[in-house]
């Protein structure tokens, strides 16, 4: 982790304000959900990526009733469907 040489504080509703440089280099905007990790004593915060229910996977993921399933664990629901000879 490198330092990006910015200090914030944080206001009475424990908001902060991520600068417009970071914002932009990160291409990171309003209503972009972002998600807070602790590492430590370090709070980390990411653009949010969602991830598999099953199996964790980040690509090829898609929404299915407010979850999310990867491609690959979709085939293999489809492939459990399928009569067997």
């Amino acid at each position: 982790m490198k330092p990006a040489g910015v200090v914030r504080k944080v206001d009475q509703l424990g908001r902060i304000v991520l600068p417009k440089s970071l914002r932009k280099r990160y291409q990171m905007n309003e209503g972009d959900p972002v998600e807070i990790l602790v590492q430590g004593d370090h709070i980390i915060l990411e653009r949010y990526r969602p991830k598999c229910v099953f199996c964790g996977e980040m690509d090829h993921v898609n929404e299915f009733k407010e979850r999310h399933i990867c491609s690959n664990c979709l085939g293999e629901m489809n492939a459990m469907k399928q009569p067997r000879v």
